[in-house]
């Protein structure tokens, strides 16, 4: 991971996403961290090509990226500001977080290739290995999707 003493150089890159999070292609859907505020906030990015696998059938001829990928996508930014919160605590043992609940979807604007999605992510409640967080995501300054997620530590490991 890139470092300076304890901290960590913005932005984040996949390698190092990679490093935070288990997800791997086709279904990684984070491409870098721009903003960090440890137990408080996170920005990070993803850039939409038509090479993504779901352009091929969502839908042929008009490619539109799936609402539950947009959501998933913005699960995946919370569980990196997680893991990057714990990161700065030092905490380099982090639990592995779920997705267990979505509240609130709302979306409000197709997602296109060529798109670049902001995930705008701000911790609302961490208590008792649950996390609950408010996110939304944006296209050129354009809300384009948002909901509330609890997510919820991994039992056992």
């Amino acid at each position: 991971m890139s470092e300076q003493g304890d901290f960590m150089t913005l932005p984040i890159n996949v390698e190092q996403i990679q490093e935070l999070l288990p997800h791997r292609y086709p279904f990684l859907l984070v491409d870098r961290v721009v903003e960090i505020v440890p137990d408080v906030s996170v920005v990070a990015l993803k850039n939409v090509t038509i090479n993504e696998p779901f352009f091929q059938g969502h839908f042929p001829g008009h490619p539109v990226m799936p609402g539950v990928l947009i959501i998933e996508a913005m699960a995946q930014s919370a569980g990196l500001l997680t893991q990057l919160s714990r990161h700065f605590k030092g905490d380099k043992g982090s639990p592995l977080f779920y997705l267990v609940k979505v509240d609130n979807a709302r979306f409000s604007a197709p997602v296109v290739p060529g798109d670049q999605l902001r995930f705008e992510v701000h911790q609302k409640r961490l208590m008792r290995g649950m996390g609950l967080f408010a996110a939304r995501s944006l296209v050129d300054g354009k809300e384009v999707a948002s909901c509330e997620l609890m997510c919820a530590a991994r039992a056992g490991k």
